[in-house]
């Protein structure tokens, strides 16, 4: 990679987005791994396809697209199921992704992958992990309120990805995500300088 690249992991609801957005207005390039999957599964590509023939048509909307809000209940409902959809979409997801940062010009590139922890082998190449970090509780509270979940459906979405322990083991940085907006300001801003930092001395090399 020329480009300095770090993946920004957390778990679901810890506002990676949020700080991925911020990470943007000062200049860094942002590849997010779930963006990427949603293009992969649009109208008409194989990775939808593929997911029809494995899951039925049920899946899909009248418009023929992928029925999110339904695959993703199925999924929660079942570890198997899950392990399905990943199988068919991950793959895809991580060459897409080392194509667009071995691709990237900005002096460092953001890849945005929530499951970084369960797959970290295949992102060996990145040169530093960055955490969002929030109490459980109040990830929980996020998610409910943002989605819409019930308590246990909320529930089993975490309990279905890494720990929070499992993710700040391998982080390089951590923000924590649970002040207000000016501490995470702040926080952007430190590390900002710090990866443009790394990037120069990589270019170096």
């Amino acid at each position: 990679m020329a480009a300095l690249t770090i993946a920004l992991t957390g778990g679901i609801a810890t506002g990676k987005t949020t700080v991925a957005n911020r990470f943007a207005e000062r200049g860094a390039a942002i590849i997010d791994a779930d963006i990427v999957a949603r293009e992969l599964v649009a109208r008409g590509q194989p990775a939808l396809a593929e997911i029809t023939a494995a899951f039925g048509r049920e899946m899909l909307t009248q418009t023929g697209e992928l029925d999110r809000r339904h695959m993703r209940e199925r999924v929660l409902a079942s570890d198997a199921e899950r392990r399905r959809l990943e199988a068919i979409l991950h793959p895809r997801v991580r060459s897409e992704l080392l194509a667009r940062a071995g691709g990237c010009t900005a002096p460092y590139c953001l890849l945005v992958i929530p499951l970084l922890a369960e797959s970290q082998h295949a992102y060996d190449w990145v040169d530093r992990v960055l955490v969002v970090d929030l109490p459980r509780a109040e990830q929980l509270a996020r998610l409910m309120q943002r989605d819409g979940m019930t308590a246990a459906l909320a529930e089993r979405s975490l309990t279905v990805q890494a720990t929070r322990e499992q993710r700040l083991a391998l982080a390089d940085d951590v923000i924590d995500n649970s002040g207000v907006a000016e501490l995470l300001i702040d926080a952007v801003e430190r590390l900002d300088r710090l990866y443009l930092t790394l990037s120069a001395r990589k270019r170096k090399v």
